[in-house]
């Protein structure tokens, strides 16, 4: 059975970036004045030389994004459930090696963190896990999703990557998205990053969402951890698996995600460093190549970026995020899985919103309509 891997496998890292690296502003102006964007224009819209185009990328940046999106912002709230985790991830507080006291959810104190995250306003939410399959496998996550359904419009899930049956068991109870990061596309680096555990599997994570495009899910997000190695080709092979998944699985909606490498327990420090500038830039990219995308921009980003952002292509955001099981009231004090940056409070954030001229959505936007 064909899947990305098949795609992937054609595709060099070195020749790739080399490719991106040498493209010429005449590249950059052609992709600006093209009217369908192809991953040859991406990777000059990503490239050094449309620096000097950063304006007016995001002038049309912004310009696509209010035509397909109106002038809203989509908030959501992650819900932490468990820190168990078999995985040993060098960037990650969660990691096996890390000795730090663990913490799954009982069913009262995932109705308890659900409360406080309803008393928000939120009616999306993400369901958010180490990845432990005997302590937080699919009969656990199945269990929350039935706790939690009649109380969200929404329920997205970022967990160990199932098999396609077991992603059929939980969009039968009510699954509406998965997200699913490569983490980085380059195999050798993964594999520094990844010594032990099932994630250790480079190719069972990168068919992930082809199992989830099979089993018939609604929406499937992608992204690459910034930081482990160079964002630039990274970013060229998530929209290289964005285009395969939107062509064989056309009727799954997507979204990406542009988490940087943050402050942990046990702390990596960035191998490439992705500067504000960088990210602005990729995420203009990202529009100009697909004005339907979903792009997401968590509390890992600060206050004074994630204000810019809001106008500049993003659409959807999260507020007063907790990385820790229990964070919002059963537990405030266990050990997060990375320092966020934007802590406001969410009518801070919602306020923050408004100020920009837009307006809070919060659910997803299959089920709003404007």
């Amino acid at each position: 059975m064909k899947t990305f891997k098949d795609e992937f496998d054609l595709h060099n890292w070195d020749v790739t970036l080399k490719s991106i690296l040498s493209k010429t502003e005449q590249d950059v102006l052609s992709a600006l004045r093209s009217s369908k964007r192809t991953l040859e224009d991406f990777k000059a819209l990503i490239s050094p030389a449309a620096k000097p185009y950063l304006e007016q990328m995001a002038q049309e940046s912004r310009a696509l994004t209010k035509k397909r999106f109106g002038n809203t912002i989509q908030l959501y709230s992650p819900m932490y459930l468990s820190n168990e985790c078999q995985n040993i991830c060098t960037y990650c507080g969660f990691s096996m090696t890390n000795k730090i006291p663990r913490r799954t959810l009982t069913d009262a104190e995932i109705l308890k963190e659900v409360e406080y995250i309803k008393s928000k306003g939120f009616n999306h939410i993400l369901l958010v896990t180490g990845e432990a399959n005997k302590t937080v496998g699919v009969d656990y996550i199945k269990n929350a999703i039935k706790l939690i359904k009649d109380q969200f419009a929404n329920i997205s899930i970022e967990v160990q990557p199932l098999d396609q049956e077991e992603y059929e068991e939980l969009i039968t109870e009510g699954l509406y998205a998965v997200l699913v990061y490569q983490e980085t596309y380059h195999r050798d680096e993964y594999k520094k990053h990844h010594p032990k555990g099932k994630k250790s599997n480079f190719d069972y994570r990168l068919e992930t969402p082809d199992r989830l495009g099979r089993a018939g899910i609604h929406k499937i997000g992608l992204g690459a951890l910034f930081g482990l190695e160079d964002w630039r080709a990274d970013s060229f092979f998530t929209a290289l698996h964005l285009k395969y998944l939107q062509k064989t699985y056309w009727k799954t909606k997507y979204s990406i995600s542009f988490p940087r490498l943050r402050p942990h327990t046990g702390g990596l420090d960035p191998k490439v460093e992705m500067t504000d500038a960088d990210l602005v830039q990729l995420i203009c990219a990202f529009r100009l190549l697909d004005e339907d995308l979903e792009l997401s921009v968590s509390t890992r980003e600060s206050e004074i970026f994630r204000k810019h952002i809001v106008n500049l292509g993003a659409t959807t955001i999260s507020a007063e995020s907790k990385t820790n099981p229990g964070g919002y009231v059963v537990e405030p004090e266990t050990l997060e899985q990375f320092s966020i940056s934007d802590d406001r409070p969410t009518e801070q954030v919602v306020a923050m919103v408004k100020g920009e001229g837009l307006e809070v959505v919060w659910k997803d936007w299959e089920a709003f309509s404007y």
